[in-house]
């Protein structure tokens, strides 16, 4: 069979001949959030009734230890347009997201979070923007003063430090609540590294994008899974991955240290020979030294030990996710 032709937009041209309507993968990574599932097929069904193309919800169940799959299971014998991936345990909400990607064969996808903090009534205007020829179609929070400043401000700092260090360009607050192509879905597939962060990836990609803000609802039943610990993980994740700078940085700093003792050792032999001083009358000051720059090597160990891990991580070439059930 000759194989499909895709327009420079990445919908498929041969669709478009043919006047068939679009399709639409909705990707929905969850864990145990059993509680969720049904007012969000509600939701989500109601909107898409209005949205005019064929449609099915893919829900991947990531390792939930609740109800959630028995409630796909019945979710998906009520409606054909249900399909599921349940995996063996907890991989993550990346791993959950890539899973759902590579299982989507829709003519666009759009991916959101199982717990309705995603309004699903914003999915009509995200189908908009893909019909005007975008092929990323982001979404941005608003600014909400309801979140704790910490959360509000480590989240600018992280969106500033990853813009600066990496060469992209991240909009501050955006969300995993997003429009893809196809194109765009077949270009993240070809990206091999096994922890992806997807944000980044789809920035890096260059595809014509747009954005869409909102306001986050309130989460409908349970609570966040998101831990502060994940979240710092999750953002340590991005900086690794699309840079370098913090290699560079630990050099550029033992370089520094390198040059200010080389001077100080200068200054300690003129002082001997020249004014027959002691520079350094007790041990106080050269044990604060030792302990300094001994810690310092450490540090930079460890950051060393950070990218080292992370190419081990992927030449053993495990996969990130096994399936327990699947229903597609």
């Amino acid at each position: 069979m000759e194989p499909e032709r895709v327009c420079a937009d990445g919908q498929s041209l041969q669709r478009r001949i043919s006047g068939a309507p679009a399709t639409c993968d909705i990707v929905l990574p969850v864990y145990n959030e059993a509680a969720n599932l049904d007012e969000l097929y509600r939701q989500v069904t109601a909107v898409m009734a209005e949205a005019g193309l064929r449609y099915r919800l893919l829900f991947v169940d990531d390792g939930s230890t609740d109800a959630t799959a028995a409630v796909l299971e019945e979710l998906a014998m009520r409606d054909e347009r249900v399909r599921f991936l349940s995996f063996t345990r907890n991989f993550g909400h990346q791993v959950a997201l890539t899973a759902g990607l590579e299982h989507a064969d829709a003519d666009c996808v759009i991916t959101m979070d199982g717990d309705l903090q995603h309004p699903p009534h914003l999915i009509p205007e995200l189908l908009g923007r893909w019909k005007d020829g975008y092929s990323v179609v982001l979404t941005v929070r608003e600014d909400n003063r309801s979140a704790p400043w910490l959360k509000r401000a480590t989240s600018r700092g992280f969106y500033g430090v990853i813009n600066r260090v990496s060469g992209l360009t991240l909009t501050p607050g955006s969300a995993d609540f997003r429009l893809l192509d196809r194109a765009v879905v077949d270009a993240l597939r070809q990206c091999g590294e096994r922890t992806k962060f997807l944000r980044g990836l789809i920035n890096w990609a260059g595809f014509r994008s747009t954005s869409v803000p909102y306001q986050p609802s309130q989460r409908f039943q349970g609570k966040s899974k998101y831990s502060v610990g994940k979240m710092a993980a999750f953002a340590w994740d991005g900086v690794t991955a699309f840079s370098a700078l913090p290699l560079r940085l630990a050099f550029f700093v033992g370089l520094v240290i390198s040059l200010c003792s080389f001077t100080y050792g200068l200054y300690a032999v003129a002082a001997r020979i020249f004014w027959n001083a002691s520079v350094i009358p007790g041990w106080a000051s050269i044990t604060i030294s030792v302990l300094f720059l001994g810690g310092l090597q450490l540090i930079f160990i460890g950051l060393l030990g950070e990218y080292l891990a992370r190419v081990f991580d992927e030449v053993k070439g495990r996969p990130i996710y096994f399936i327990k059930r699947k229903v597609l």
